[in-house]
């Protein structure tokens, strides 16, 4: 289950240095790092992720679930990671919280310790 964190599809390397800290393989590692980030963590993901998005979902759309290579399996992870992020940036003025809402570190999904490619998930 571990993947580099040091590589992605042709074209995206702009993005390689997002990888480290964002591109988790399950939703439970993604939300760690998502609790702990700060505004301008979850700035530099939005921004930087944001316009690339259409070439992103477009190269995803290409590679199948079963069989990803390591550097489609972290820009999958990393739109998984953008996705769950977004709302923060966009909503929620760069809170880890959720305004209005019980505290989210207490929801742990019981497929979240699974890869988000993981064929029990689809």
């Amino acid at each position: 289950m571990s993947v580099q964190t040091d590589t992605l599809p042709a074209g995206f390397e702009d993005l390689v240095p997002l990888l480290a800290h964002w591109a988790r393989q399950t939703e439970n590692l993604r939300s760690d790092i998502r609790w702990k980030a700060s505004a301008e963590d979850f700035k530099a993901l939005y921004e930087a992720v944001l316009p690339r998005l259409p070439d992103i979902l477009g190269a995803l759309e290409a590679c199948p679930l079963e069989g990803m290579s390591a550097a489609e399996e972290n820009l999958f992870n990393l739109a998984a990671a953008f996705a769950e992020a977004a709302p923060h940036h966009e909503l929620y003025g760069g809170s880890a919280d959720v305004p209005f809402s019980f505290a989210a570190h207490r929801f742990r999904p019981g497929h979240g310790d699974l890869p988000s490619n993981a064929r029990i998930l689809r």
